[in-house]
């Protein structure tokens, strides 16, 4: 048997030479044949994951040219999206100094955005969706909210904070909303471990150099590792040490509470970072820290299941725009999940509503502080009811846990809006309303600057018909909660 071979095994050297010679011949001859053939470029598929990247990283500019570049064009990006803004909203300041936020600072009143010339909110609540789509009457600043700069995006704090804390302060874009739709600057702090302490912050602002000091005795040693945490500077996107950052100097990054100041929230905006191409990222307003220990999902798109998830993709994915090529150069933080998460996580969910108190024990109004007749008392009524407020808001906290999409789109068609495809908003998680006159502005974007935007937006959306005073009294009523 070892002196003969079958005919397929005598065979293949030969075909193996045949095709190594086509290998090195083909190519050349059919480039010979299709010499003059037009060249067909591969298909568009549009922008990857990484567009984000800057020029700095690629080599393309330096890091002096692209911010001399940034700063020269700062007052054309701002003055295009401050006259976006003024189209859409009355932005002077009107406050009820009557009823205030739960350090003082009165809460600002609307409705803010202004409607088409011979239009009225009745008029508008009496038309159908098909209606207020075909003759283009859906309020401005009920539609999506873009970027200052969409095209750029990233974290961006308001110019309150900035200048108290410089570090976050970007070279080629400031904050948009005006202060007095902001929450209050800094924000108190409850603990429901301590409520018998009202405000554990003592009017400060807290960070690094002062946790300590404000909460020791108050906290055990596991949950001061964790606020040591979350008032610690990490790389971020726009944030850090590298070339490719939007602040003049190097910078550590930015902490959990920078953005959610003192356990609450500041108003700082970003983009959504699980959306491509650019134009259709969605964006972004803090969402207060409160409460969350009764919040059985986190993040305003992401439906992430636990504060410990939501903790680790922050620092993993968010500060990053998802992007983790960036984040290996800046310096990725990846949290060890068993003791740093862990500890982040029990010191947020010690973070309370402020206090509420006209509400009884099932989270509705105390029927003995209010006449029956009286304003608050209507519009828990409407809120129960008519409204259709509680069927997404449930008492005692206001939220039922989950995702609606409201489906806004129906009043609307898609359109670009300085940089941002407002299209469809997809389902959106439901925030607890407790304490909820602490928190403007509204929204997953913040698009609606006031309480009374709130309820003449969700009026449309769920076409509920209600008067002018029934919208008045479902405020009164959100203002105790």
């Amino acid at each position: 048997m070892t002196g003969s071979r079958s005919p397929v095994m005598r065979w293949l050297p030969w075909v193996a030479g045949c095709g190594l010679l086509l290998w090195f011949v083909g190519p050349s001859l059919t480039q010979s044949k299709d010499k003059d053939a037009p060249r067909k470029d591969p298909p568009s598929i549009g922008k990857t994951s990484y567009d984000q990247i800057s020029p700095v990283i690629l080599g393309e500019k330096t890091f002096e040219k692209m911010m001399a570049e940034d700063k020269a064009n700062k007052a054309g990006v701002m003055a295009k999206h401050s006259k976006l803004m003024e189209e859409r909203y009355d932005l002077s300041v009107k406050v009820d100094k009557n009823v205030t936020m739960s350090r003082g600072k009165p809460i600002p009143v609307g409705p803010t955005a202004k409607l088409a010339s011979g239009v009225t909110w009745e008029k508008l609540a009496a038309l159908s969706p098909e209606e207020v789509k075909a003759k283009d009457l859906f309020p401005k600043g009920y539609l999506p909210l873009p970027h200052p700069n969409h095209d750029a995006g990233g974290m961006l704090f308001s110019q309150r904070q900035v200048k108290e804390t410089e570090r976050l302060a970007r070279f080629d874009l400031d904050f948009d909303i005006p202060d007095h739709f902001l929450p209050e600057f800094p924000p108190p702090i409850f603990l429901t471990t301590r409520p018998d302490l009202g405000d554990v912050s003592q009017g400060k602002l807290v960070d690094i150099s002062n946790f300590q000091q404000l909460f020791q005795g108050i906290l055990n040693s596991k949950d001061l590792e964790g606020f040591r945490l979350l008032v610690t500077q990490f790389p971020q996107q726009q944030f850090n040490a590298t070339a490719d950052r939007k602040v003049e100097k190097p910078s550590l990054g930015v902490a959990c509470f920078d953005c959610h100041l003192n356990g609450h929230t500041s108003a700082a905006t970003h983009l959504l970072g699980d959306i491509r191409p650019q134009a259709n990222r969605i964006r972004i307003d803090t969402p207060t820290l409160r409460g969350v220990n009764i919040q059985r999902l986190f993040g305003s798109k992401r439906a992430l299941k636990t504060i410990e998830d939501f903790t680790e993709f922050e620092q993993r994915a968010a500060y990053f725009d998802g992007d983790p090529v960036s984040a290996t150069i800046k310096g990725v933080n990846p949290l060890e999940r068993g003791s740093q998460v862990h500890f982040m996580a029990e010191m947020q969910n010690l973070l309370d509503f402020p206090p509420a108190p006209n509400l009884g024990l099932d989270g509705k109004l105390n029927p003995k502080k209010f006449k029956p007749d009286a304003p608050e008392m209507l519009g828990q009524k409407l809120f129960f009811g008519k409204a259709r407020c509680a069927e997404c808001h449930p008492a005692p906290y206001y939220t039922d846990n989950l995702m609606h999409n409201l489906q806004a789109e129906r009043f609307y068609d898609p359109r670009m809006i300085n940089g941002m495809l407002a299209g469809h908003d997809g389902p959106i998680k439901t925030f607890p309303l407790r304490g909820i006159k602490d928190s403007p502005p509204y929204l997953h974007d913040g698009r609606l600057l006031t309480l009374e935007d709130t309820v003449e937006f969700f009026n449309l959306i769920l076409e509920t018909q209600l008067t002018g005073e029934e919208k008045k009294q479902l405020v009164a009523f959100m203002r105790q909660l």
